[in-house]
């Protein structure tokens, strides 16, 4: 792909945002994203925003959203099912010839709404919405059934979320919260067996703006230097209903991660230097490393993933951003040595329905 990365920007971590309104995080988020690239607003021709008017609490959530981000009187275009599906679109944007340089950005202040409401609101509305499913629950069911699947305990879970809090304690972008003890975390309550709470990632506020550009563009203005390129992408989504197949099968995961990998000429992820997964309780990071073969020593989101920061909605587009800091070698006290491919994985919907991957190389 003839596709490359400019800048990149995180909105600060935080449990809640409450010092300034929804559109000043975009703002200024979108803002350090352009100085980092070191490119002007007026020098965009379009913008892409991913965002979810129900988290945003906003209906139809770009007019009041899409100038900040960039868009005032440019191409602007939103995407709803996740921030890194509004990286996908960004880069078929700029491939498609139509556009050169863009800013692609995510948001979510988690803290502002009833997110399991929300949740609930998403599902079918004469069954499942009136047994209360919600993505606790929902997460629940996938702990169950990968767990019957690949033999994954309770112990080996409470093990990798206390590891992936000791990889977010080191990361500046994150919360740099305390590591729970793994007796703190066994001891905490079920809130959808087998799934306990300590097993799930907290939800935060946050926001993430990437720029990029088309290699038509770099040949245009030779003094730019991009910092990455996105050499792969691959989507998939897969079946609403959550029987044994869907939440133990992996298609959708497996078919995303296998479009990526072979555009950009890679047999398997492990010959990949990283991964950042978007990993929503202990058992997601269980499964997924299982279901991608991931080797013993491989590095499986070094940023601590959602243990770091997770506002939801855009936490795949954060794990992107943390892939590029990694391969232009900018990832601070998480930096991975040597580290010139990675892929950010993004999940959307009940029990990761559906996946998007990116994988970034070194420029």
């Amino acid at each position: 792909m003839d596709v490359h990365v400019l800048g990149v920007a995180l909105h600060p971590a935080a449990l809640r945002i409450g010092e300034k309104r929804l559109e000043e995080v975009v703002f200024d988020t979108a803002r350090v994203a352009l100085r980092d690239a070191g490119v002007s607003r007026s020098e965009l021709d379009h913008v892409t925003i991913a965002a979810c008017d129900e988290l945003d609490g906003r209906s139809i959530s770009s007019m009041l959203l899409a100038a900040p981000a960039g868009a005032y009187l440019k191409d602007e275009i939103k995407v709803t099912d996740s921030g890194i599906i509004g990286l996908c679109m960004e880069s078929l944007r700029l491939s498609s010839g139509r556009f050169d340089l863009g800013l692609v950005a995510s948001w979510n202040k988690s803290s502002k709404g009833p997110f399991e409401d929300v949740m609930r609101m998403r599902c079918e509305p004469f069954y499942t919405r009136p047994i209360g499913l919600n993505m606790t629950i929902a997460d629940g069911l996938f702990a169950q059934a990968a767990g019957n699947a690949f033999g994954i305990t309770d112990e080996e879970v409470c093990a990798a979320v206390h590891d992936g809090y000791g990889r977010a304690a080191r990361n500046p972008r994150g919360l740099c919260s305390a590591v729970p003890a793994i007796e703190e975390i066994r001891a905490s309550p079920y809130v959808a067996a087998p799934l306990r709470k300590a097993h799930q990632a907290p939800l935060t506020d946050g926001a993430v703006a990437i720029v990029m550009a088309s290699g038509r563009w770099l040949k245009k203005h030779p003094g730019a230097r991009p910092i990455a390129r996105l050499s792969g992408i691959g989507w998939r989504t897969d079946g609403y209903q959550l029987g044994n197949r869907r939440l133990a099968g992996f298609e959708s995961l497996k078919g995303s991660f296998g479009a990526a990998l072979s555009m950009c000429g890679v047999r398997k992820c492990a010959d990949l230097d990283l991964v950042e997964l978007d990993s929503q309780t202990g058992y997601h990071e269980a499964a997924f490393r299982r279901v991608l073969d991931l080797p013993k020593g491989f590095a499986v989101s070094p940023s601590g993933g959602p243990l770091a920061q997770n506002p939801y909605f855009c936490t795949g587009l954060v794990n992107a951003a943390e892939a590029i800091l990694q391969v232009s070698g900018r990832a601070g006290a998480v930096q991975v040595k040597g580290a010139r491919r990675a892929a950010a994985h993004g999940c959307h919907g009940f029990a990761q329905q559906g996946n998007a991957i990116a994988i970034f190389e070194g420029a």
